[in-house]
């Protein structure tokens, strides 16, 4: 009963404080907090909790592989965004499931994994085109907080329950899912124009460089440390990469530059 409890609250909780952080501090920032594992972070706990470390650990290798299905969703739909928000959410959607699908069969390491995101993040944010003069929150439905909190914990009481039919690295991959970083981008995109939404992607692109350390560390350490251990490193980590990102996108310097 208590393990019921925490899902129902902590995902819509974290969801909570950061669309609020977002809506506070605009949607380039909004962006880069939707980037943090608000979803796959309490997904991945409740597979070890449930499951155990070692299936918890071959899914953040799942994980893994999401974080650069989910540069490549950002820089699909970012290159078509100019055609409308429809068309752009179809061509991310795509290029995530294709990405998804093809490197989870790849035979690596857990390194290999890190790698792979970390060189497909870099490419989606070189090619996805800075833009400096943009600010602002776009202003929302009064539906869409209590929405994205009741989507959050539907994703992770489905994909909890489901884990063990699909396999952890199946689990990882699909709640890497860049849900609340797609409902951004569109609103961003239908009431500010395509540019916004670029801007809300390249911020996720950024942030998804602590989501790799995350689940990276996290894989390193469920079977060796335990549990809890794992977890507190894996987010000291997530923190400390994320500064730098949150430095770099505060300054306006795109990768490319650099």
């Amino acid at each position: 009963m208590s393990l019921i409890a925490f899902k129902l609250t902590l995902p819509p909780l974290l969801i909570l404080a950061a669309s609020l952080a977002g809506r506070r501090w605009g949607d380039a920032i909004g962006g880069w907090l939707v980037g943090l594992p608000l979803t796959s972070g309490p997904v991945a706990a409740f597979l070890a909790v449930q499951y155990g470390p070692d299936f918890a650990a071959a899914a953040t290798n799942g994980s893994l592989v999401g974080t650069a299905a989910q540069a490549c969703f950002s820089l699909g739909y970012a290159l078509l965004a100019q055609r409308g928000w429809l068309a752009a959410l179809v061509c991310g959607a795509l290029a995530y499931a294709l990405a998804g699908l093809l490197l989870q069969s790849l035979p690596l390491a857990h390194w290999g994994f890190l790698f792979v995101a970390l060189a497909t993040l870099t490419g989606a944010a070189r090619f996805i085109p800075y833009q400096a003069a943009i600010r602002g929150t776009v202003p929302t439905p009064w539906w869409d907080l209590p929405a994205r909190m009741l989507i959050a914990t539907i994703i992770v009481l489905t994909l909890t329950a489901a884990a063990a039919f699909v396999g952890p690295k199946t689990a990882g991959v699909l709640a890497s899912f860049p849900v609340f970083g797609t409902i951004l981008a569109i609103f961003a995109h239908r009431i500010s124009g395509a540019t916004m939404a670029i801007q809300v992607l390249r911020g996720m692109v950024l942030a998804l460089y602590g989501f790799a350390t995350f689940f990276f560390v996290l894989g390193l350490m469920l079977t060796t440390a335990g549990v809890l251990p794992a977890f507190l490193a894996a987010l000291a980590a997530t923190l400390l990469v994320q500064t730098g990102a949150l430095r770099l996108l505060r300054r306006g310097h795109s990768l490319k530059a650099a």
